[in-house]
């Protein structure tokens, strides 16, 4: 409907932070009955933008309007009377009461509410449950059915997908196409842009603050669509990510030997080698968190042991990893920070953990935390708290911290979500430099093209068993698909 009235537009909107420039005089608008995509590298300014559409935030200049009309919202109230409701990219909910005591502080008809988690296939969900002690892609899924509950004209998705199975992925998209069938209209942030090129009609590109691009999807290809984001041609990943090489792997450096952990984790053995990355595959709900929760000392298992370098181990608890070179980058980002700190202080947090009071602060500290930050290029504009960063910088904050303290072994739980595809490269890279200088690697995704661009091997996990291992280079997203299935793969 290119001559639609805008259901959704803004003019001129502008916003800072103190000395960081977050939205540069940025026009957006959205039609009735489309799905439009915001686009842009980490720190591009979308959520900013999505924040000031949801009534979180204040622009310092310009105009929202909602079917061309000027509105102001001066909180989140305002923009949800308006027909707006958002789901952020971390649930907003209060973890220590149940779903039906948070449906309550959203004044949501519990009828329409039950009626959209049964659409998500939540039918059965206890709704008594503590939200604390639910599943992060339950919530995502708890989240969105009490946005649509409210019956808006507009939704506003910011990364819904990034922590979903492919099959909540597929109820989220049916939902996009039902949405557009009623005139409704939503926009959509995503680091996926086979996602963009499926279900979004238009793109909206966004680049240090100003949109600078905007696509018909259906005339570019996700190559165009990323030079757009970068403004520049863009090297071709395989190519890119190989390029520092592997010198050679060496002997095991963690090993695990008939690992178990209830019915999570059931007799998993593997090892990976000093220079090599080794991918881990699984569907939601395989066992792939309890798994790193036990290599990495947050759990104990219940048979099996742990080597590292040869060397049984029991780690009591994550710090006993650590000293043993075994670190974790985990799966939920704000886990592993301290969220009111500045920067220099998160990355340097394993050096205080290993201080003795008589041997104070390493005189090479400031050194190893501003060699770090050089070698991530991590946004320091905000350095006063990390909670002020893009997700792709608080990324590099937890990765660059154990580049601070050291390691043999880096557990990293799907490290790339959520983050824009310039961080996932300068990522890649970073980890097929880590290997080549000897470093062991174990990478969990849920993107299954990372697999041949970054590991060497990688191993298929279902019900909690290691089911298949494939050489990452001639791995396919059918195969590895198949072997997550529990069936058989074709040779």
């Amino acid at each position: 409907m290119p001559d639609a009235p805008a259901l959704l537009s803004t003019t001129s909107i502008a916003k800072s932070y103190g000395p960081v420039v977050a939205l540069r005089s940025v026009d957006f608008t959205v039609r009735p009955g489309e799905t439009h995509a915001l686009l842009g590298a980490n720190g591009a300014g979308k959520s900013t933008l999505v924040k000031i559409l949801a009534g979180v935030q204040s622009a310092d200049s310009g105009q929202v309007f909602v079917n061309g009309q000027p509105v102001d919202f001066p909180a989140p109230l305002d923009a949800m009377t308006a027909g707006i409701a958002t789901v952020f990219q971390d649930p907003a909910l209060i973890p220590h009461l149940t779903v039906s005591e948070n449906l309550r502080l959203s004044s949501i008809a519990p009828a329409k509410f039950v009626e959209w988690l049964g659409w998500f296939d939540l039918a059965d969900l206890d709704l008594n449950a503590l939200v604390q002690e639910l599943p992060l892609d339950t919530l995502r899924m708890v989240d969105l059915a009490r946005a649509v509950a409210r019956d808006p004209q507009v939704l506003l998705l910011d990364e819904i997908t990034a922590a979903l199975t492919a099959d909540q992925a597929e109820r989220v998209f049916a939902l996009l196409a039902y949405w557009k069938g009623l005139g409704r209209s939503a926009v959509l942030i995503t680091h996926r842009l086979a996602e963009v090129m499926r279900v979004c009609d238009r793109a909206t590109i966004l680049r240090d603050g100003r949109n600078v691009a905007l696509i018909e999807t259906a005339s570019v290809n996700e190559r165009q669509l990323v030079e757009a984001m970068l403004g520049a041609p863009v090297k071709p990943v395989a190519q890119e990510s190989r390029e520092t090489g592997n010198a050679g792997q060496g002997q095991n450096a963690l090993e695990a030997r008939g690992l178990t952990s209830r019915h999570l984790v059931q007799d998993v053995s593997f090892a990976v080698k000093s220079g090599e990355i080794l991918g881990v595959v699984a569907l939601e709900g395989q066992g792939q968190e309890r798994l790193f929760e036990l290599l990495s000392g947050e759990r104990q298992p219940s048979a099996g042991e742990i080597l590292v370098g040869g060397k049984s181990r029991h780690f009591r608890s994550p710090y006993d990893a650590v000293r043993d070179g075994v670190v974790l980058v985990p799966g939920d980002r704000l886990l592993a920070l301290l969220p009111s700190l500045p920067v220099r202080e998160n990355l340097a947090v394993p050096i205080f953990n290993h201080i003795r009071r008589w041997l104070g602060i390493p005189q090479d500290e400031p050194q190893r935390v501003a060699k770090a930050i050089d070698r991530l290029s991590i946004d320091t504009r905000a350095a006063s708290q990390v909670r002020r960063l893009s997700g792709g910088n608080q990324q590099k904050v937890v990765i660059g911290r154990w580049l601070v303290a050291g390691f043999r072994t880096l557990l990293c739980f799907d490290p790339t979500r959520g983050i824009d595809i310039q961080t996932k490269r300068e990522i890649y890279a970073l980890l097929r430099e880590l290997a080549a200088n000897g470093a062991a690697i174990l990478l969990y995704t849920s993107e299954l093209a990372e697999i041949p661009l970054v590991c060497d091997r990688v191993i298929v996990i279902h019900a909690g068993r290691v089911v298949d291992e494939q050489a990452a280079a001639t791995a396919t997203e059918s195969s590895l698909l198949t072997a997550a299935h529990g069936l058989e793969v074709a040779v």
